[in-house]
This record gives structure tokens, sequence and C-alpha cells, in this order.
């Protein structure tokens, strides 16, 4: 019996050796990523070296990037296809072609369950005109099935206005959706627990209101919020936003759940007694950090600890941005709660840069959004782009380094440099502004009249009283107003007297 046992008990072995060798050889088998293309520029870190190159091109405002299970980079164009891309060949799978157009409807943010098997699902955030001619934000359920996505299912829908939508979708954990909207351009929105903009949602699978939301029988997660471009979520399930300011105080928040982020009454950090005052009274959090003149945040994505890929960006929230044009790695302390140091990357290589991912393997994917609706630059041939950033053996390029943000902002305060800074993104660089949005400011009557430009420029003018919409500039000293002032004056074919800084004094 024990010989017996023992001739068994190999036989076993055998069988599960083969076994053991049969999945190591599948294991070999299974081809490893491989990128054959062409690097366009090199970054040199501390002491990683990075490779920046094309994946894929010819896009049409992509909207959103996610890493898929099936490890394809998947996309979302505005004007409303959604793809697969694999990211070794750039060639692009069409699973999605809503019957809708460009902005201000279209595609926006979407997320794909990482469990597929359990859960099939796609969310995506899309506008379209119902039958009334009412624009509708909709966030839907698709199932993936078969290489595209079919039964859709409608979570929620909210009329919607013609800009600050937002926004952008995250999984909490495997079985909650946060979703940040924008305030609809409507400021009443943020600070009202009856309404849904200008507030992060969070969800079932479902879309509806878990047991554990910090308001009762309410999708409301956060509020205060103006116009949020970016949301992330940790391992941890810590949570991360960007967010459109006005003229000033673009912002990065660390989410807390009941949050009150203070939006419209406090923007960026409390400065003034009508801030502190609302402040004191509903308890507000301050962002994380704040930028003025703005940089227009785009997605964020969290680089995750202890990636060997990129050391010197672990730990760190990634954020690309759209007037300004570039990366910003904004690296963490321990706790997350605080960001201890920022360098900024590829500023206006690329141009306007809206989405961004991260792959297991640690390589970073952006995608360039240079056909937008509010251009500030000529797109390139193949625009829009999807380029990886990965870490490279040696540099074949003059490698590019970070700049600090004072590096950045190192320019003389001239007018010209000023306008760029406060106007060029709707006034544009010719000063032709955007038609029937932003006005022209060449053969201006408004430019013309000295006294009506500084009190625009001054005051601001709200969409109640005049056909477009401009903030406020008080905020800017008189000499950097007067600099932009007379720079208008004697620019885009205008020949102006110059405006005297006194004369900014009475207003």
């Amino acid at each position: 019996m024990k010989i017996k046992y023992r001739k068994r008990h190999f036989k076993n072995i055998l069988i599960a050796l083969a076994f053991a060798s049969i999945a190591i050889l599948s294991c070999r088998q299974k081809p490893a990523q491989v990128f054959t293309q062409e690097i366009e520029e090199n970054i040199q870190l501390d002491s990683t070296v990075l490779g920046v190159s094309v994946i894929t091109d010819s896009l049409l405002v992509p909207w959103e990037l996610v890493w898929g299970p099936d490890d394809y980079i998947w996309v979302s164009e505005e004007r409303g296809t959604l793809y697969r891309v694999n990211p070794e060949t750039g060639e692009k799978h069409l699973v999605l072609q809503l019957p809708i157009g460009k902005r201000p409807e279209g595609l926006q943010s979407f997320i794909v369950h990482p469990d597929q098997d359990q859960y099939p699902y796609v969310y995506l955030h899309y506008k379209k005109f119902n039958e009334d001619s009412v624009r509708f934000n909709i966030l839907a359920r698709f199932t993936y099935q078969n290489d595209t996505l079919v039964d859709e299912k409608i979570l929620l829908t909210d009329t919607a206005g013609r800009g600050h939508t937002g926004s952008r979708l995250a999984f909490h954990g495997t079985d909650r959706i946060l979703w940040a909207t924008g305030d609809q351009a409507i400021k009443d929105h943020p600070q009202n627990l009856d309404n849904i903009n200008g507030k992060i949602l969070r969800m079932d699978l479902d879309g509806k209101v878990p047991d554990d939301n910090p308001f009762p029988n309410s999708l409301i997660y956060a509020l205060g919020f103006r116009n949020m471009q970016g949301l992330t979520t940790t391992p941890d399930g810590v949570i991360y936003i960007s967010e459109h300011g006005d003229a000033t105080e673009d912002e990065v928040n660390l989410i807390q759940a009941g949050g009150n982020y203070g939006f419209p009454n406090i923007e960026g950090v409390v400065d003034n007694e009508l801030e502190r005052a609302f402040e004191k009274e509903h308890n507000t959090i301050p962002p994380l950090m704040a930028w003025t003149p703005t940089i227009a945040p785009a997605d964020i994505d969290y680089y995750p600890r202890k990636n060997s890929q990129i050391p010197e960006w672990d730990h760190a929230l990634l954020l690309v941005m759209l007037k300004g044009q570039g990366l910003r790695v904004l690296n963490l302390n321990d706790e997350g709660n605080e960001i201890i140091r920022e360098e900024i990357f590829l500023e206006k290589l690329y141009g306007r840069i809206r989405a961004l991912c991260v792959s297991p393997a640690g390589d970073i994917y952006i995608s360039t959004s240079n056909h937008d609706w509010n251009p500030m630059t000529e797109p390139a041939e193949k625009d829009d782009r999807i380029l990886r950033i990965a870490r490279v053996d040696r540099a074949t390029k003059e490698p590019l380094k970070g700049k600090t943000m004072e590096e950045s902002s190192q320019e003389l305060a001239t007018g010209e440099s000023l306008y760029q800074q406060y106007c060029f993104s709707c006034h544009k660089g010719k000063g032709e502004g955007l038609k029937d949005i932003y006005p022209p400011l060449a053969n201006s009557a408004v430019v013309a009249d000295g006294q009506q430009l500084i009190e625009t420029v001054k005051n601001g003018r709200d969409t109640e009283d005049y056909d477009f919409a401009m903030p406020a500039f008080s905020f800017l000293e008189d000499d950097q107003l007067n600099k932009i002032l007379n720079y208008v004056r004697t620019s885009f074919g205008n020949k102006l007297d110059s405006v005297n800084v006194n004369e900014l004094k009475n207003y």
C-alpha cells in the first residue's frame, strides 16, 4: 500500500508539473508590448530618461483616455465616437457612434469597469438635444459585448447649459461611481443641494444613491465647484479634482465627503472679508493649490507609489492643461494632503492637452485637443494625437527638463505678455475673437472709447445686460491693466492714444 501510494503521488506530481509547464509556457508565449514608434522628444528627470512618442493621430477633440482591462487605450471624441486603440500599433477599433454632433453637444467622459467578466459595463456622459430642442446632460450605462456597446440604460439626465459642463467620471472602489459636474454657468447651482450641478455625485453601479453617502437620499458627495475638468481616485479611495476658475484661481482639490469648496462665494484661497465670513459659516475646504494667471487645468490622474518606471513621479498627481499647454507633475507628501513640489513639462510643444491615463506598467498617455471649439493654436497636420511618455534606456534627442512654476512665470511684464496670460484664450493672438461668442478687438467701439474700455475691463460684463460675458479684472494692479489696455489700443490694426494710468483709479 505504501509503494502504490508513492507511485500514485509521484504520478500526481508529474501531472501537476505538466500543467504548470503549460501555464508557464502560455505566459511566456503571451507577447509583450513592443513599441516601435519614433521618439519625438526626450525628458531628463533626476536619474530617469523619458521618451515621448505618438501612438495614433488624426483624432478630433479626444475628451477622455482610459486604460482598459483589455490593455487597450479607450478614447472618446467629442463628436460622439468611442474607440479602442492598440497601444503598440495605434490601430483604432470603433465601439460606439452616438448620433450627436460637435460642441456644445457631444460625448465627453467615460469609464470602463475593470471587472468585465462580472460587470461588462461602460459608463458615458454625453450631451444632446431632445425633441423639444432642450439640451440635456445624460449619464448612461452600456454593456460591452462583441467589441461594441449595446443595451443603453439611462441613469441620470439633467438640463445642460452651453458650457461649464465639467465633466469627469471615476470609480470609487469597484462598486461606486463618481461624476464631477459643472455649474452650467449658473452661479446659484453650486451651493444648492437640490441641484446636481457644480457637485461631485456618488452612486452605485445602477445609478442609485448609496447608503453611505454624506447627504441622506442624495447623490451629492461634495459641493461648491465651478467647472471641474479632472477627477481621479487613488487605490486607497482618496479623491482629487481639477477645476477651472473664472479669470483667476484655477484649483486642485482634495475631496472630503460632504465637503463644501466654496464657489461662487470663494475662489481659490480665502483672501477677503466676504470670503472669510462664508468660510466661517460653511466650514469650507481650501484648495491644495490655486493658479493665477489661470492655466485651464484639464484631466488629472494619480501616479502610484513605488512605481519603478518613473520613481521621480512616485505618489504624484499628473495634470494636463489646455491654456497652459503642457503636463504638470504635483508631488504629494506622504499623507497626500499637501503638494510639496511642482514641475512643468512639454510646455507649448504639443498645444492644448485635455486627457491622460496611466497604464499598469507605469507609462503615461496624453491626448491633444487642438481642434477644439475655442482654438488657441493651429492644429498640426495630424492632430489630434495620443502620445506616450515612458522610460527609455537613453536619450536620442537633446533632452528637455522640467520647469518650476517660478521659472515658467519669469516673463517680462510687457503688455503683450500680460495679454497672452489674461486675454488670449478669448480674444486670440490677432485680436479676432471667436465669432458669435467673443468679440474682436480690431475696430472695436469699446476699445476706441478709452473710458468704456477701462470700465469694461475693470468691472466685467454680465450676459444679463450684454451679449457676451467677461470677468472683471480689477484684481490686477493698475500698472498691469494699463499695459494691457495700451497694448490692445495699439495692436490688431488699432492706432489709438494711450490710456493714462491715473484714469484707472476712477473705476
